[in-house]
């Protein structure tokens, strides 16, 4: 904290010369951490909360590991040594598994990427005549067992959602859905017309996009009106009236995803009048 060259040289002395340390950090929790500076390991007492104590070692540049933390409740421990865990391993993941598939999908030129996570063992085969309802063959398929079972957990979901947004991803969800993989039997229907009944697994998915509004358009539509230079005051007038008479009969158009995302006291005024 204090040398110079330091990776983590944060620390400025004041005008004195002194270093002021451990703001905002509670004097029980600095005592407790202070034992490390004597003996190298941090006995936690009970009613020291495991979360404030990660965060005062992550401060003082103390390895918050099996190694010099002892404490009485294990599962709180465990429970930030395995976000720690999950941290790394979703770090990997992504540039292994999925970095790939999102790079694939912006050379296609598009702004999104939805992942279905499926297992090594899971295989998709759809009918051709018959496919699933719309919107899954939009989905990318990722094969690997042991993302599934990373994701199965909702705390390594909420860890993988960190890593996304500190990557500067948007829009991130991930959870659980329902994915077809095969047909399961056809139905007929009156009329001679078929339905494919599909087998659905609950896999897990992910979807992020790079973009700061996904799905919203960025420009705005003006409805053209003819202009033109005026002698005399009565054209103006005359002019003027025609105007107000094509904007009323003729209103600048909205674009339809702009229409969907507007207030809905701004939609009862402008789409429902009629």
């Amino acid at each position: 904290m204090f040398g110079p060259g330091r990776e983590y040289n944060f620390t400025r002395p004041n005008e004195k010369g002194e270093y002021e340390i451990a703001e905002g950090i509670s004097a029980t929790v600095f005592r407790t951490v202070l034992d490390y500076y004597k003996t190298g390991i941090i006995n936690c007492p009970d009613g020291i909360s495991i979360p404030d104590l990660r965060d005062t070692c992550d401060y003082l540049c103390i390895n918050f590991d099996f190694n010099t933390i002892r404490c009485q409740d294990l599962s709180a421990l465990l429970h930030e040594l395995s976000n720690d865990g999950a941290h790394k391993q979703f770090d990997h993941y992504l540039e292994e598994l999925i970095l790939p598939i999102m790079v694939g999908c912006a050379k296609k030129g598009e702004r999104e990427c939805h992942i279905v996570v499926l297992t090594d063992e899971d295989s998709v085969d759809w009918d051709e005549d018959h496919p699933p309802p719309m919107g899954e063959e939009y989905s990318q398929i990722l094969y690997s067992s042991k993302l599934y079972r990373f994701f199965k957990y909702i705390e390594n979901r909420d860890v993988a959602k960190t890593v996304l947004k500190e990557r500067g991803l948007k829009n991130i969800r991930i959870g659980i859905e329902g994915y077809p993989t095969c047909k399961e039997k056809i139905k007929r229907r009156p009329g001679g017309r078929s339905e494919v009944i599909y087998n659905y697994v609950q896999r897990p998915f992910i979807q992020m996009s790079w973009e700061k509004e996904e799905g919203k358009s960025r420009h705005v539509d003006f409805q053209c009106v003819r202009s033109k230079s005026l002698t005399n005051l009565v054209a103006a007038g005359e002019d003027v009236l025609e105007d107000q008479e094509i904007v009323m009969h003729h209103p600048p158009q909205v674009d339809e995803l702009d229409r969907l995302n507007a207030p809905l006291s701004q939609m009862a005024s402008n789409d429902f009048q009629d």
